[in-house]
């Protein structure tokens, strides 16, 4: 047992003793369990991974590879392993809670309008809505992660003459297109070889256009998936479009509509430029304030410009974007000779779910649905996805450049399906029998977690980053992210003064949508003001995760993995 001082003041200092981390009793009685003579065997250990863990293809060459893990360790023996080092292989990195293969197995073959996607929102931007630099870094950073779709604002720079890429209406820098396009050609395929779409919102007169059209086709070349007609009667798959690179966007106007509609477009805009000259603005709501309707992109500089066409651009769009005029039923409108992508607010769609959710999962079982971040989170927030996903929305767009719950559940959802970026959604969003999110459901999985102890914040942060004159007093919050029937949350007591703090708690959970759920584990330090330090997190998701006592890597608030700090955790699921 070794000591640690803390400084009080100049002649005074707190000395606290560092105890050796031990097995917890459970660990110790499964040891004596699957052990013989203080020595657990290859087969001893195959037999655990087999039936404690749940790992039912676990082979001889599996429990060897552990052996293999620890033959560095002082404490390792030819003959078998004892205590420590079976203690040492469960805090080790062989013992995730999800499958270390990171393999895709969902089924990648059905249209993409089956699938939950990695989106982002706005994706140049390093920082907050109004005011920070746009960049091609936190693009490379998102397809890294395994974002699969990159938005893009477009718009002419001052001479109207090139095309930029910034946050309208705001006092973002701008960032080159081509730059942009040639960080998501030298990314797209590094962490997952399905494919990329790019979302344009498109602020561009006809001449433009056409320059983009170039700058894509040139840079991205075979890559770029181009469709054989116009309007699509379904999506193809991401099987099929693997290391393809898609662009989504609203066609040009002429493309749209006849010529009296245009002469009633020319008049209407003409009504709004004297409006404006008369001060007769209309007040924005929330979601409108410093981000207008998607949907609506760039369409005062198309429309002045709808006499000219530009073929190669429509040639780009491989899947249609638009919002038709009307009522929302009229949005939600299914065509079965074509199929399309619709663009919500975050608070347009939870308006439109209250009395038209059976609509929208009817609409996403063949058309694709994106929801952004309302306007008014100039700070780069997020929402809650679960409300887009119960609806079967496949792109649920996020700032990537933020943190916070919402996006460590983001985050959390993707590590699903090898991380590549798609998920394939539950059937019953796919059913004739349309799915009601906000009826409760029978439960269907009871999960138990018991969380043990934890170790690494030592070795991760400074001695006084939690507390200037003692060890920190860490707590764990647990809880369930998904549909509202299933949210819960539960919190262990604070272990006072110890960085390998032991809890031995267990909590239960009572799921109704497993397939929706994600498991969110949070690790704070307790102060009495309230105002608890940040001391780890991850979320799971719980289609994925591995039975049996599991090593739980720790993140930051960004979602980047600490190098030490990990929790022993038991999971149990029936």
């Amino acid at each position: 047992m070794s000591r640690q001082s803390f400084k009080v003041c100049f002649c005074f200092r707190r000395i606290f003793k560092l105890r050796v981390l031990e097995p917890p009793e459970d660990v110790k009685i499964l040891f004596d369990q699957y052990s013989q003579n203080g020595t657990m065997s290859l087969d001893n250990l195959r037999g655990f991974l087999v039936e404690f863990q749940g790992e039912y293809n676990a082979t001889r060459d599996d429990a060897q590879a552990i052996f293999n893990s620890l033959k560095h360790l002082n404490i390792f023996s030819r003959r078998g392993l004892h205590l420590e080092a079976f203690f040492r292989y469960l805090l080790g990195d062989l013992n995730g809670p999800l499958s270390p293969s990171r393999v895709v197995h969902h089924d990648m073959t059905q249209p993409l309008a089956h699938y939950f996607l990695y989106t982002g929102h706005n994706s140049y931007l390093t920082g907050n809505q109004l005011s920070s630099d746009s960049s091609v870094e936190p693009i490379i950073k998102a397809l890294r992660r395994g974002v699969r779709v990159i938005e893009l604002d477009l718009w002419p720079r001052s001479k109207k003459d090139e095309v930029e890429v910034r946050h309208g209406g705001t006092l973002t820098n701008p960032v080159d297109l081509l730059k942009c396009l040639n960080a998501i050609k030298d990314n797209a395929f590094q962490a997952s070889e399905y494919p990329v779409v790019i979302t344009f919102e498109d602020h561009l007169p006809a001449n433009l256009q056409g320059q983009v059209a170039e700058m894509v086709t040139k840079t991205f070349g075979e890559m770029l998936y181009r469709p054989e007609t116009d309007q699509l009667r379904e999506f193809p798959s991401p099987e099929s479009l693997k290391k393809k690179v898609m662009i989504s966007t609203k066609p040009p106007k002429e493309y749209l509509e006849t010529p009296s509609s245009k002469s009633a477009k020319r008049s209407k805009i003409s009504s709004k430029k004297e409006q404006w000259n008369n001060g007769e603005t209309a007040s924005k709501s929330d979601n409108e304030t410093c981000d207008k309707d998607e949907e609506d992109e760039g369409e005062s500089l198309q429309e002045e410009d709808e006499d000219m066409t530009v073929p190669e651009y429509r040639h780009l769009i491989s899947i249609n974007a638009g919002k038709p005029k009307g009522a929302l039923q009229n949005w939600l409108s299914i065509d079965e000779k074509k199929v399309r992508r619709l663009s919500l607010s975050e608070q347009e769609l939870e308006n439109a779910t209250r009395r038209h959710g059976a609509d929208i999962i009817r609409f996403t079982q063949r058309n694709l649905l994106r929801v952004y971040p309302k306007g008014t989170r100039i700070t780069s927030s997020n929402y809650n996805p679960f409300v887009g996903w119960a609806h079967g929305a496949q792109m649920v767009a996020f700032n990537m450049q933020g943190y916070g719950k919402h996006l460590w559940v983001m985050q959390g959802m993707f590590k699903a399906n090898g991380g590549c970026g798609y998920v394939k959604k539950p059937d019953f969003l796919l059913s004739n029998e349309v799915f009601d999110p906000s009826v409760r459901l029978p439960v269907k999985k009871i999960l138990k977690v018991t969380i043990y102890m934890g170790e690494g914040w030592d070795l991760d942060f400074r001695r006084t980053h939690f507390d200037m004159y003692s060890p920190p007093d860490f707590f764990v919050k647990v809880g369930i992210a998904g549909v509202p029937a299933d949210k819960a949350v539960y919190k262990t007591k604070p272990i006072e003064d110890d960085w390998q703090p032991v809890w031995n708690e267990k909590f239960e959970f009572k799921l109704t949508v497993p397939e929706l759920a994600v498991l969110r584990i949070t690790v704070l330090e307790y102060d009495t003001s309230g105002q608890h330090d940040f001391g780890g997190q991850t979320c799971l998701p719980i289609s994925e995760l591995r039975t049996g006592i599991r090593a739980i890597p720790l993140h930051d608030r960004r979602g980047d993995k600490y190098k030490n700090a990990k929790l022993l955790v038991q999971f149990e699921l029936n």
